[in-house]
């Protein structure tokens, strides 16, 4: 070995002038100046080691406690709470000060516990286990720590190893690797020493093995190339990196519908404190008048309310199987307008079984509910047919992989232990069989022939068992079984086959043709005058209850497309059988998609409609990801590999499986599924939605309650009327009375059409103009009430100092907790609405109330809230005024449905 390291780590560390697949094998051994059948010596590893760095990937921050912590507080109306709070404690209102300090910290350990517990729940998911590889270093053989593989290390495989490093293949008994963590395939790849054309895609790399994924088959050794973050699997990580997710739509809603409150707040108590002291009103007075009217302003019960809200839909989720990660992508999943997603193992099984077997005799289809075989219309044969027998026998003879139990549990190649179950199926089982037909010799298969056989002897016979691709056992087929005899495989025989196959072939099934003949001693050549007993075709069948899904995902507006690294055909044909295209809708191949950014808007456009594409790398999925968010979707990304992993992160909603799906793929989610079911997401999805309305029915509610605080202070001192109600007063309402019936309108249940209707406009507000009208109407109604609780407390009732104030405290008070029965739909009678009907609004209401007369009748409550006694006028009067609001709704209502009803139909 040469002496100057800096130069060999100067070329190792700046690539290579021909990619590995590409180069020979003696010639990547040159380029990486080892020789194989010592390996590296140890000073010369431990170099380049110390100048490659070790082989592991850039791992995610444990979540940060105190940032967590403090994200809680990022809000613009956190923000106007503390300033209020800063207000109260300039002006020596210490209790103000005291109080809205204890809203802030209930609000930010709220947020804090729910997101802390999903960070960790997410957490627990990341443990990885740390993995070793047995090398060849300084002429020896030795296991190593796979974090210190370095380029150019010799690594001996075998089969179940998973590839710590990638790697190029300078040997191979029979490898396959499964790479459906990198590629979407659900099949193992055959590798070979042979180098691969240029220009060969990750899927077309015969001759290299990927970090993380799994050897499903055979022997041999292979060179490290590739360590760490430049690997494949590396290269994804930094994809991941990359990606940037945007807030929620709800952040920026709420972010905006705060900012909006601050300006008023500030018009309001600025314009009223001027007015007052322009017009010689008391000093004081216009400062504690301020005070008021920015308690008032402020929905101190807002954020407490959303993060009740969100947290409860993310337990909800949670129960369903669907674990989240932030608070935020609750009400994000019921905006989403576009789901893309992968194919295996998420509408797919991401499990191989026989679909079917043909013979010359017909189609036999497996029942997997039952375990028979059937014909092709359906019924169960009265006697075994030959040919199948046969095709059974030698499919679990010619296997090397093995049931275990009942054959739930299996281990060895996904289309071999498929074999295995059909044969089962048609009452044959590999152990009793191989003590009735023991294996003489094994021909393992080579990716060359594309094909395997077992001799064996029954008796005192010997025969051969074999498997392999259709079109390479073909060649070795001088016969076909057929109603007992052999039948010369002519011709018009293998075009008949041929035929067949590719029909097959074309509906996305997989194929093996298996065949046999007996032999006479063990040296004859075991693939010449086979006689074909039988085609297996297998597929991934998609999850029972997918097409369902997909036709509730279209029925609520929602379009569903499949971005899949799988071959075209399968990709097509599963599509097709679920719902999600039709036969005539085609698809795209990776291949033929072109840099999106320098598309015109006409071939965007139709690329958003295409609903199938196939062979598409990370880099692709993270484009079509960004040309859906560039046309306003809300997008969510579904996927279990590690090569949805950056897909994940740039999607609005990120979706993993949990079951199947890899550690960084669940890295880099916002949801988790724990039962892998696309059903699950709908129901989210549902849940996503439900909050959403009752986000907009509660904030509808509390703004509705401040704007007439608003208007019965901001009305009053202007007119030289006294202050109708206290700060502290007015901090109680909003914290107290206010906030138990907000959070019972988010446990209201949706109507059974929530998923009949379309998604909403991602751009469109939390409150719409119509919810404005709702909010300004009550508002007005509800000061009204107050108001004329004031002028008849000064008049008629003839009430001096703080019995004035407590006797409008309750009539806003009781006002506003009847009030939470106009949030009705306006459709909805009152005693069927959903809201009336709800245990959880009825058992605010009864809270309220205890709470108010805790606050009237607890001496030392009482003295700080300022109430005093009144006398049962007053008292009468409160419940009469306190029921006008209610009143009003539902004659509002009535009105409304009265109209609807006149309209023609």
């Amino acid at each position: 070995m040469p002496d100057d390291h800096g130069n060999q780590d100067e070329e190792l560390s700046t690539g290579m002038a021909c990619l590995p697949h590409e180069e020979t094998a003696e010639g990547i051994l040159a380029r990486l100046r080892v020789r194989r059948e010592t390996g590296l010596p140890e000073e010369e590893a431990a170099s380049r080691l110390a100048s490659h760095g070790p082989n592991a990937l850039r791992r995610k921050a444990r979540a940060n406690i105190l940032v967590l912590l403090l994200s809680q507080l990022a809000s613009p109306i956190v923000y106007l709470l503390i300033g209020a709070a800063g207000l109260a404690l300039a002006f020596g209102e210490i209790i103000e000060f005291a109080a809205i300090a204890v809203v802030l910290v209930i609000n930010t350990m709220i947020g804090f516990i729910t997101e802390l517990q999903a960070v960790r729940s997410m957490e627990a998911l990341r443990q990885l286990t740390s993995r070793t590889a047995v090398v060849r270093r300084g002429g020896r053989q030795q296991v190593v720590n796979a974090e210190t593989l370095v380029p150019g290390d010799i690594v001996i495989l075998d089969a179940g190893d998973v590839i710590a490093a990638d790697m190029r293949i300078l040997e191979s008994a029979g490898l396959a690797a499964d790479e459906s963590m990198l590629t979407g395939e659900s099949l193992p790849v055959d590798k070979s020493s042979d180098p691969v054309a240029h220009g060969a895609t990750i899927h077309e790399r015969a001759s290299m093995l990927f970090k993380g994924c799994a050897l499903t088959g055979g022997t041999g050794e292979a060179v490290v190339t590739a360590t760490g973050m430049e690997t494949e699997l590396g290269r994804i990580t930094r994809l991941v990196d990359e990606a940037d997710p945007d807030r929620s739509p709800l952040e920026k809603q709420l972010e905006q519908l705060s900012r909006n409150l601050i300006w008023l707040t500030l018009a309001i108590t600025v314009i009223v404190a001027l007015s007052g002291i322009a017009s010689g009103r008391n000093i004081v007075l216009m400062v504690e008048s301020a005070l008021a009217l920015a308690v008032a302003a402020i929905p101190e019960g807002l954020p407490i309310v959303a993060t009740l809200a969100l947290a409860r839909g993310m337990l909800r989720m949670a129960r369903r199987n669907a674990l989240l990660e932030r608070l935020s992508a609750v009400e994000t999943l019921g905006a989403t307008t576009v789901i893309l997603t992968d194919k295996t193992g998420t509408l797919t099984e991401n499990a191989m079984h026989v679909d079917r077997i043909v013979t010359a005799s017909g189609t036999w289809l497996l029942d997997r509910e039952n375990q028979v075989f059937r014909d092709a219309e359906g019924a169960k044969p009265d006697r075994p047919d030959e040919a199948l027998t046969l095709t059974l026998r030698n499919a679990a003879l010619c296997n090397n992989a093995a049931l275990d139990g009942d054959g739930e549990k299996a281990t060895g190649d996904p289309m071999e232990i498929a074999l295995l179950r059909a044969s089962l199926a048609g009452g044959i089982e590999r152990k009793g069989l191989l003590r009735d037909c023991p294996e003489q010799a094994e021909h393992a298969f080579q990716v060359s022939t594309r094909r395997m056989a077992t001799v064996h002897r029954k008796g005192d016979e010997l025969f051969v068992a074999v498997k392999g691709a259709p079109e390479a056992v073909f060649e070795t087929i001088a016969a076909v079984r057929q109603d007992g005899h052999d039948t010369p495989f002519d011709a018009a025989q293998q075009a008949r086959w041929r035929e067949m196959c590719n029909t097959l072939a074309g509906q996305g099934l997989r194929l093996l043709a298996i065949a046999g003949k007996p032999m006479k001693t063990g040296g004859d050549p075991v693939y010449d005058g086979l006689t074909l007993f039988g085609v297996a075709a297998f597929r991934d069948p998609p999850r029972q209850d997918i097409a369902a899904a997909i036709a509730d995902a279209r029925r609520a507006g929602i379009a569903v497309v499949m971005v899949t690294g799988d071959h075209p055909a399968t990709a097509r044909h599963i599509s097709c059988e679920v719902g999600l295209s039709r036969e005539a809708d085609g698809g795209m191949e990776g291949k033929d998609l072109t840099a999106i950014d320098k598309l015109p808007s006409g071939e965007r456009d139709a690329l958003r409609r295409t609903r199938v594409f196939a062979r598409v790398d990370p880099a692709q999925k993270l484009d079509l990801i960004r040309l859906h968010q560039a046309a306003g979707d809300v997008v969510a990304m579904t996927g279990d590999g590690v090569n949805d992993a950056p897909a994940l992160r740039q999607a609005d909603i990120g979706i993993a499986m949990g079951e199947r799906g890899t550690q960084v793929a669940r890295d880099a989610a916002d949801l988790v599924l724990r039962d892998d079911r696309f059903s699950t997401i709908i129901e989210a999805i549902r849940e996503g939605r439900v909050i959403f309305m009752n986000i907009r029915r509660f904030v509808t509610y509390l703004l509705s309650c401040n704007l007439s605080e608003i208007l019965v202070v901001g009305l009053a001192v202007p007119f030289g009327l006294p202050l109708p109600v206290l700060p502290l007063q007015i901090l109680f309402l909003n914290l107290v009375t206010d906030v138990f019936p907000a959070f019972a309108l988010g446990t209201v249940e949706a109507d059974d059409g929530v998923l009949d209707r379309p998604p909403r406009p991602p751009s469109e507000p939390i409150l719409a103009r119509r919810h404005w009208v709702r909010i300004i109407f009550y508002g007005i109604v509800l000061s009204a009430t107050t108001l004329a609780a004031l002028l008849l407390a000064l008049g008629p009732l003839a009430l001096t100092g703080d019995a004035v104030t407590t006797l409008v405290f309750h009539t806003l008070a009781f006002s506003q907790i009847l009030h939470v029965f106009n949030m009705r739909h306006m459709h909805d009678g009152f005693l069927s609405s959903r809201v009336v009907r709800n245990g959880w609004v009825w058992a605010a209401v009864v809270v309220c109330v205890a709470l108010l007369a805790i606050a009237q009748f607890q001496p030392h409550v009482a003295a700080a809230l300022k109430l005093v006694a009144l006398p049962w006028q007053a008292w009468a009067t409160v419940a009469a005024l306190s029921l006008v609001p209610i009143v009003v709704g539902r004659l509002v209502g009535w009105i409304f449905d009265h109209h609807r009803s006149d309209r023609p139909s």
